[in-house]
C-alpha cells in the first residue's frame, strides 16, 4: 500500500462527507440533528418556566378567561420550541431544489398546524363567555355551536396544510360533489336526525339534566344531546342513545318542569255507607287537603273531594288534588299519608271500602225442586 493509495481513501472520505446524503454536507446534518434535540430540550424548558410565568401573570387578573386560554394553549406553546428548531436546522442545512422547497413547506406546514391548533383549543375557555347568551340560545345549542366552531378550524387547517403542499382543495371538494350526493341519497336518516336535533334544541323541549318520558320509547334523565342521537340514562343507569326523530316525532313529556305532582284517586266505598256518613268523609278528607300545607290550594291548582259515581260494588269518591313538591320521593310520601288519614276517616265514620262482589237473590223455590233439596240435605 502507497501513499497514493491513502490519499484515494481519504479523497472519498471527505467526498462522503461533503456529499454523503442527497448531496449535504454530513458534518451539517449532524448540526442540524443537535440543534433539533437542543430545541426538543428546549421544549420542557419552555414548558417548565415560560408557561409557568404566564399562568402566573394571568393569575393576578380578576377574571378568569384568561386563565382558561393559558392553560387550553399550553399544547401549542409548548410545540412552538420545535417548529423554531425544524426551521433553523433546515436553514442550517445547504438545500437546493425540491428538498429546499419541501423543507420550506414543512416549517410552513407545522406553523400552521399549530396556529389552527391554538385557535381550536381557545374555543373552549371563550365559550365561557357565551354564558351571556343563555337568554337567547340554550346551553346545548351553544355546545352545538363549539362543536361547530371546533369543526370548522379542523377544516381550515387541513385545507391550508394542503393548499401549501399544491393540493388544490375547492376542485378536490367540487370532485366531491357527486360523491356526497350519493353519501346523501343513503345517509336520509342521519339528516333527518340532524334536523331533529336542531329542532329540539331550537323549540328547548328539554335540557341535560332533564327527566322526560317518551311513551313506548325510554323514560330517564337527559345526559347529552348529540348530533345524531340524544343519550338519556334511565333510572337503573343503563344509558339509551335515541336517535332524535324519535324525540322529535313523538309527544314527550319532560316531568322537570312540573310545577306541582297529582293525586287522582277513586275511593270505593261499600254500599251500606249512609248519605250521612258520605258527607262526612267527603269533608274530612277535603278539610285534611286543605289545611294540609303539602298541597297546593285554589285558585293556584283546582282541588275536588267529591262523590262522584255509583259503581257495580261501590260508591266512587273522586279525590284530585296535587302536592307542592315535585321531587318523587317526597311526593311518595305525602301520598302514603293521606292513604293512611283515609283509611282512619273511612274507618272513624264506620263506614268500609268495597271490593268486587256479587249478589244471588232468590225470591221463590218451586216446590219440586224443594223436596228434592230437602231429600238429599235431610235436617237432623
Amino acid at each position: 500500500m502507497n501513499i497514493n493509495s491513502l490519499q484515494d481513501f481519504w479523497q472519498i472520505v471527505v467526498d462522503v462527507w461533503q456529499n454523503g446524503v442527497y448531496g449535504i454536507n454530513i458534518g451539517q446534518i449532524l448540526a442540524a440533528v443537535l440543534i433539533l434535540i437542543s430545541f426538543l430540550l428546549l421544549r420542557h424548558v419552555f414548558s417548565r418556566f415560560v408557561v409557568a410565568r404566564l399562568k402566573k401573570f394571568v393569575g393576578q387578573t380578576e377574571n378568569t378567561i384568561d386563565d382558561e386560554v393559558i392553560d387550553a394553549i399550553e399544547g401549542p406553546l409548548s410545540f412552538l420550541p420545535i417548529v423554531i428548531g425544524v426551521f433553523f436546522a433546515s436553514e442550517l442545512l445547504t438545500l437546493t431544489g425540491n428538498l429546499e422547497i419541501g423543507a420550506y413547506n414543512l416549517t410552513r406546514s407545522l406553523i400552521t398546524f399549530n396556529l389552527f391548533w391554538a385557535f381550536y383549543k381557545i374555543v373552549g375557555p371563550l365559550s365561557l363567555t357565551f354564558g351571556k347568551l343563555k337568554d337567547i340560545f340554550s346551553t346545548s345549542m351553544i355546545k352545538w355551536l363549539i362543536k361547530a366552531v371546533h369543526g370548522l378550524f379542523i377544516f381550515l387547517g387541513f385545507a391550508s396544510i394542503l393548499e401549501i403542499w399544491g393540493i388544490q382543495v375547492a376542485p378536490l371538494i367540487a370532485g366531491l360533489g357527486l360523491f356526497g350526493v350519493a353519501v346523501a341519497l343513503g345517509a336520509q336518516d342521519l339528516f333527518k336526525n340532524l334536523i331533529s336535533g336542531l329542532f329540539i334544541i331550537g323549540e328547548r323541549r328539554f335540557h341535560p339534566g332533564d327527566w322526560i318520558k317518551v311513551d313506548g320509547i325510554v323514560e330517564g334523565t337527559v345526559e347529552d344531546i348529540g348530533f345524531r342521537t340524544t343519550t338519556i340514562v334511565q333510572f337503573d343507569k343503563a344509558p339509551v342513545y335515541v336517535p332524535n326523530s324519535k324525540l322529535s316525532d313523538n309527544a314527550t313529556i319532560n316531568f322537570s318542569r312540573m310545577s306541582h305532582r297529582r293525586i287522582y284517586w277513586k275511593v270505593g266505598l261499600i254500599y251500606d255507607t249512609s248519605i250521612e256518613q258520605l258527607k262526612d268523609i267527603r269533608a274530612e278528607i277535603e278539610e285534611y287537603i286543605m289545611r294540609n300545607n303539602d298541597f297546593s290550594h285554589p285558585p293556584e291548582v283546582a282541588t275536588f273531594v267529591r262523590i262522584d259515581s255509583f259503581n257495580d260494588s261501590s260508591i266512587d269518591l273522586m279525590l284530585y288534588c296535587f302536592t307542592k313538591t315535585t321531587d318523587w320521593g317526597e311526593w311518595l310520601i305525602i301520598k302514603e299519608k293521606l292513604a293512611l288519614k283515609i283509611k282512619d276517616i273511612v274507618a272513624k265514620n264506620k263506614s268500609g271500602f268495597a271490593f268486587p262482589s256479587q249478589s244471588i237473590y232468590i225470591e221463590a223455590v218451586p216446590q219440586a225442586i224443594g223436596q228434592n233439596v230437602a231429600e238429599d240435605f235431610p235436617v237432623t
